[in-house]
């Protein structure tokens, strides 16, 4: 489907210079999730729909060399460790799954506790979804790409 760049050279600089605005513009909903609107999850697609941006404009092939299918991997497990492990931690403090009021850090309050372990569960999400869905999405266009090639 995107094997090659696409031929409209205003799309090719568009899209490179609009990604970079929409990964900062991901990682800005995933730091205020805890306190507004939004998150882990929908800054994760926001953050993936940077990659398949630029897959657009420069074809996956330069987009799976930024983000190869391990990596890719490895964020979407990486994520989704983050934020089980963070429910985890708060079982080994006597809590509930994900009660970040029974995990104890000394020198810390508890509302900072909480502040800070809402943090990294949405960091932990923003993560594994970016992740798990440039996987899907490279891994379709693939899938795309070789049955069309089949039929031709």
């Amino acid at each position: 489907m995107i094997e090659r760049p696409t031929d409209s050279i205003i799309v090719q600089v568009a899209c490179r210079y609009l990604a970079p605005f929409v990964q900062l513009y991901g990682l800005y909903i995933i730091a205020h999730g805890h306190y507004f609107p939004g998150g882990g999850f929908q800054g994760g697609v926001i953050w993936a729909a940077s990659f398949i941006l630029l897959a657009i404009a420069e074809g996956q092939d330069a987009v799976k060399k930024i983000l190869a299918e391990r990596i890719r991997m490895l964020l979407a497990a990486g994520g989704t460790a983050i934020f089980a492990g963070i429910g985890v931690v708060a079982m080994l403090f006597a809590g509930e799954y994900l009660d970040y009021g029974a995990i104890i850090v000394p020198g810390l309050e508890v509302p900072y506790v909480r502040y800070f372990a809402i943090l990294a569960v949405e960091i932990g999400i923003g993560i594994a979804v970016m992740g798990a869905i440039c996987l899907i999405f490279l891994e379709f266009i693939t899938l795309e790409s070789i049955t069309e090639k089949e039929y031709d």
